[in-house]
């Protein structure tokens, strides 16, 4: 037997709350955080207050449908919220946080998180208040670019709501699915699923007042992008691309992405990773392994910034690998180079925010 989202909230359709009269889908009671894995099956009800004289007989109801019309193999776990812990409104959320930046790529293995990781560390290091939320849901790397794949978040009970309290390193606030996921096992959720997660990650956590708040989106156009785009109205978006013709190609559709009419988020400037290779032993020499000036070309084409051109240096990888961003090293060339493009993202995002009027969050079912 399969369990997907519409078995369970038509299930849950026929449940009556003698508070309402009305279904538990009808009276708006089912909250956005339905988790299926296998038999496995998890969610909330939403009561008016926690004195609610239909609590326990309602949760009752719900677990004894599931098991009647679905099978009582069937583990069900519902957690009571109420109404004082609900999350704000979509366009209340994050009221502290001054700017939403997404970092992108139209590919894969363009260094697009490496960037962003880079470009959240230099951030930090020029004084202002920096949070980092890793949204590739099934390929997260944050945890081990920042040195804490052990680290387990907890929750604190802040006015009223149980909030997640990100990891603090580097001067940089982080929250990624990596913390909650075994590093060892796929996640293989439906986009459904994956969205909800997301969705809790941004909302359900205590980011507190922050200058930047930089998402690293996955590669390509997805399910998480829409997501994104209809949770938070994001201030501009960041398109990271190598040189050669073939990335340059999927970042012209991520450009298109988000300049879409039904999206309309600011291109802030393209960055240019892995732009040309210098041998130690040859400080003078620049080899494009990749083609030359590609994203020059394409931010000229686009009439968007050229940010930052970031040549592959093997001490980047490996400050990556050992959880120790590039960026923290100022003193070096690489150190100098994400410093330069957190100065330019400074910039350019003020000039946005000067001339152009607040995104929207975008509404498409």
């Amino acid at each position: 037997m399969t369990l997907y989202p519409k078995l369970i909230m038509d299930v849950l359709a026929t449940v009556v709350y003698p508070g309402t009269k009305k279904n538990l889908v009808e009276s708006e009671m089912i909250a956005d955080n339905l988790r299926i894995d296998g038999m496995n099956v998890s969610f909330s009800i939403i009561f008016p207050r926690d004195t609610d004289p239909f609590i326990k007989s309602t949760l009752k109801a719900t677990e004894a449908a599931i098991h009647y019309r679905i099978s009582k193999d069937v583990n069900v776990e519902i957690t009571p919220e109420y109404k004082s812990q609900q999350r704000p409104e979509p366009d209340k959320l994050l009221p502290q946080v001054k700017n939403i930046i997404a970092v992108s790529s139209g590919k894969g293995g363009v260094g697009k998180s490496t960037v962003a990781a880079n470009l959240a560390v230099a951030l930090a290091r020029l004084g202002y208040k920096v949070g980092l939320l890793d949204t590739d849901i099934f390929g997260p790397s944050m945890p081990k670019m920042f040195g804490v794949e052990d680290e387990r978040p907890y929750a604190e009970q802040i006015d009223g709501r149980d909030l997640i309290i990100p990891v603090e390193k580097y001067g940089v606030k982080l929250l990624s699915i990596g913390f909650f996921v075994s590093p060892d096992t796929a996640t293989l959720w439906r986009g459904g699923m994956a969205s909800n997660a997301l969705k809790q990650l941004i909302a359900d956590a205590d980011w507190g007042e922050l200058d930047y708040f930089i998402l690293d989106t996955p590669p390509g156009t997805s399910d998480i992008h829409l997501t994104l785009l209809q949770t938070l109205a994001i201030t501009g978006a960041v398109i990271v691309s190598t040189p050669q013709q073939v990335a340059l190609a999927d970042a012209r559709k991520g450009i298109d992405m988000y300049r879409n009419d039904k999206v309309n988020v600011p291109i802030l400037g393209l960055v240019e990773n892995m732009a040309w290779f210098t041998p130690e032993e040859l400080p003078d020499n620049r080899y494009y392994i990749f083609g030359k000036e590609g994203c020059k070309q394409l931010a000229e084409e686009m009439q968007v910034p050229l940010l930052a051109q970031i040549p592959i240096v093997q001490g980047i990888r490996e400050a990556g690998d050992e959880g120790t961003p590039a960026a923290l090293n100022i003193e070096s060339a690489v150190g100098q180079s994400y410093l330069s493009l957190a100065q330019a993202v400074v910039t350019v995002t003020r000039r946005r925010n000067a001339e152009q009027p607040k995104t929207e969050r975008i509404h498409v079912k």
